[in-house]
């Protein structure tokens, strides 16, 4: 099986963990040798309710029994994707009522980016240093991190990048701008959360102006930092907002949401302004309604700040800089890139498995389940701080 992943199946590095898996369930995932690894990982934050969560799998199972795919999105009325954009709609602001259902993320921004344009009649994007939102072309473009798009340049034209947290940054934002595109809380730098009433503040110079303000909610979105949506945190309301990964409890998603006002003009000039074959596809939006369900109907999202303190509580140690993050959105920022590389790779050996963040190599991602439990963070906080001293022995 090893040799035939290397063969056949594209790798996206020269060195991937290569982990062969058995099963998962929980908060464990188990390699075909059936050694258990505790997950602080969660899929990069799309397993929210962790391995094989039992509602969802009946919820999937369900569906497989009635219909799979039959048309093409927003053709067909389909009571899983209905429902799921009605409950997601009694969750958020009144402007925020419409949803767009996708694939993935990356495909959510494509859709927020064209809708920014389409309903201001601009072309001007500003992003953020350090931004990532997916890696299809137009998601690239508003990347904050040249290393990763060089080599495939040109991408989208008329993109700008502010510095995450700058005030005098906002200046940027004028009457040229269509939309701002920032993360609530930034991940792949680091995950960074805004400071001095950061996002209020561009929510203001994006009203004064008349841009959109587009929030990335894919990483932060459904309870990961202990509200349902980071932005509850930050006093701000975006016009679009995009949301992934932890909605489809391990399933493939994503969905861009705005106003109605604004989302219908999508339906004319022209007609068909954004289009997908799968997005909305009847079993995975069953999914992603249980796990919102489950989400949002038990303590799962006020557990996590009580999670996130016994992480700060038992994760302290002289190879430990600072913790950033939110909830259950936490990186440890260490000494340097080998450290971090270091503490990966021999946490795993111990049957821990943490991972790396995109543009901070010093940074370790701890983005486990919601429904980890406690006795289970002081398990994985055990072997991180055995890793630790044997480093610094």
């Amino acid at each position: 099986m090893k040799d035939d992943f290397f063969k056949y199946q594209a790798q996206t590095t020269s060195h991937p963990l290569a982990m062969s898996i058995s099963h998962a369930e929980g908060s464990y995932i188990y390699d075909a040798e059936s050694k258990a690894y505790l997950d602080f990982v969660a899929g990069v934050s799309a397993c929210s309710l962790g391995h094989k969560h039992p509602k969802v799998v009946e919820a999937i199972k369900n569906q497989i029994d009635r219909y799979l795919h039959v048309m093409v999105y927003g053709e067909y009325i389909q009571q899983p994707a209905v429902e799921l954009a009605k409950l997601l709609a009694n969750h958020l602001p009144e402007n925020l009522q419409k949803t767009y259902l996708t694939n993935s993320g990356t495909e959510a921004i494509e859709g927020a980016l064209k809708l920014a344009r389409r309903v201001t009649g601009r072309s001007e994007i500003i992003a953020a240093h350090g931004a990532y939102h997916g890696n299809t072309m137009g998601a690239m473009s508003v990347m904050g991190y040249e290393d990763r798009k060089r080599a495939f340049r040109p991408l989208l034209p008329d993109v700008k990048f502010i510095d995450f947290n700058s005030i005098d940054d906002l200046t940027w934002i004028t009457r040229n701008t269509a939309g701002v595109i920032l993360e609530t809380i930034q991940g792949g730098a680091g995950f960074i959360a805004p400071s001095n009433d950061y996002l209020s503040k561009v929510r203001k110079r994006c009203d004064d102006v008349g841009a959109l303000l587009i929030l990335d909610e894919i990483q932060p979105g459904f309870g990961r930092t202990g509200k349902l949506f980071g932005f509850e945190h930050f006093n701000c309301i975006p016009d679009i907002l995009v949301t992934g990964k932890g909605l489809g409890g391990g399933m493939p998603i994503g969905a861009f949401t705005a106003s109605s006002e604004h989302m219908n003009q999508l339906q004319e000039a022209p007609k068909l302004g954004h289009i997908t074959t799968f997005g909305g596809h009847p079993v995975i939006a069953a999914a992603a309604l249980a796990t919102l369900k489950e989400i949002t109907e038990t303590n799962l999202i006020s557990d996590t700040l009580e999670k996130e303190k016994l992480f700060r509580e038992h994760l302290k140690h002289p190879l430990i800089t600072e913790i950033r993050g939110k909830g259950l959105m936490l990186a440890i920022i260490t000494h340097s890139a080998d450290m971090a590389n270091d503490i990966i790779l021999k946490c795993q050996d111990e049957g821990l498995i943490l991972f790396w963040l995109l543009f901070e190599p010093k940074a370790i991602r701890i983005t486990p389940p919601l429904t980890i439990s406690k006795d289970e963070i002081l398990e994985g906080c055990a072997i991180i701080t055995r890793v630790l001293d044997s480093i610094s022995a």
